[in-house]
């Protein structure tokens, strides 16, 4: 299993994530073969090439593209994704990104997605960032990206829309959704632009993975700052941790209204439990009652039996260590579908598939859009993953 850990200690865009994919060992042409693939009438090529960037050697990038007075919607651009000759994974990774931008985008200026006018991000060179970024993740055979925190600058930039604040409004808000890390910086420049934002909270999770680093890819941002304007880049296979402990955290109910029974669930998930169910039994006296278990790792357990403690009617939890755990891998993966993008979890054994299952949430949200039962939908998103992945029924 291939990973990849962006160090953004001086923030990210687009063309810097590429930069340092092409740096790391992406072939120039064939991203240029797979871009080609994309029939963009403006385009012409790409520059590639070494420059310092303060005491550090970097790639930069530039793509050559003839002068465009175009705006584009995400119908414009998901015609251009869907009609091309990319392979299914480039289409679906380039395709979630976009999508998840416009929702942000569309949060921002108050309408709906269909109508959100792209401009900047609309422009020929952020197409070809975004859809060059899913190349390198399929090129490389990446399954699981990670970021590092992100540096939030200040100021104001230019936009089609008028001047705005650093970081620019739909920055914020796909930072927020994703729970990005944020540090203070002292730069008075865009340091994290929409593309890179958009990248990061569509794919990656923030955290600094245990791996073994296998390659190493330097990519150049365009401004010139106080320090070195890079994006680090690391991809290569997990290390494994040590069994971690667990522990079972158990308690009988019999005198709590069930409403809420939800909410401490709720809680506790939120709290770290990897599993929370319910179980009926008969205490004494006959009295029918509910059996409150929760899984976690022994490094959660004060906080969640403090939870149970303070958020239920118990006067008491029992604690029964679990040694180990036995478990499968797992993946989660974004695929297209008739009725639109849906996630899906695979169960793997080294690289075979042994089971995908559609992700409840996403089932949920195609079958109320699309006024279909949850049970046509989920047979309907398993299909099409099953066709993505080549499984056979």
């Amino acid at each position: 299993m291939t990973i990849m850990y962006c160090d953004c200690y001086s923030g990210i865009s687009g063309d810097m994530l590429l930069s340092a994919m092409l740096d790391a060992g992406l072939p120039l042409t064939y991203l240029e073969d797979h871009i080609v693939a994309l029939k963009l009438k403006a385009y012409r090529g790409v520059l590639v090439q070494d420059v310092q960037k303060g005491a550090l050697r970097a790639l930069s990038l530039q793509w050559l593209i003839d002068e465009e007075r175009q705006h584009r919607h995400l119908g414009d651009i998901e015609e251009i994704i869907q009609s091309s000759a990319l392979p299914a994974e480039v289409k679906a990774v380039s395709l979630s990104i976009f999508q998840r931008l416009a929702k942000a985008e569309a949060q921002v200026h108050g309408t709906d997605i269909q109508h959100v006018h792209f401009h900047e991000v609309g422009a020929l060179d952020s197409i070809l960032d975004i859809v060059g970024a899913a190349i390198g993740l399929h090129y490389f055979g990446v399954k699981q990206c990670y970021s590092s925190a992100l540096p939030l600058g200040s100021g104001t930039v230019q936009s089609q829309h008028g001047l705005l604040p650093l970081p620019a409004p739909a920055v914020l808000v796909l930072l927020q959704q994703a729970g990005a890390p944020l540090h203070p910086s002292s730069a008075q420049e865009e340091l994290v632009t929409p593309t890179g934002a958009a990248i990061l909270s569509s794919l990656a999770v923030f955290d600094q993975p245990s791996m073994t680093l296998q390659r190493l890819g330097i990519g150049a941002g365009k401004r010139d700052l106080p320090w070195p304007n890079v994006l680090r880049l690391l991809i290569g296979e997990p290390i494994a941790s040590p069994a971690e402990p667990f522990v079972e955290l158990i308690t009988n109910i019999d005198d709590m209204n069930p409403q809420a029974y939800q909410h401490i669930i709720r809680r506790l998930f939120e709290g770290g439990a990897l599993d929370v169910y319910l179980t009926p039994i008969i205490m004494k006296k006959s009295r029918p009652a509910t059996r409150l278990s929760v899984i976690a790792k022994k490094q959660d357990e004060a906080h969640l039996a403090d939870l149970l403690l303070r958020e239920t009617t118990t006067f008491g939890v029992r604690v029964i260590p679990i040694y180990h755990r036995y478990e499968a891998a797992r993946e989660i993966h974004l695929v297209q579908t008739p009725l639109g993008e849906a996630q899906v979890k695979l169960k793997k054994d080294g690289s075979e598939i042994l089971q995908i299952a559609p992700e409840y949430d996403a089932v949920e949200k195609l079958a109320k859009e699309s006024s279909r039962t949850w049970e046509e939908v989920y047979w309907m998103v398993k299909d099409a993953a099953q066709k993505h992945f080549g499984v056979e029924k």
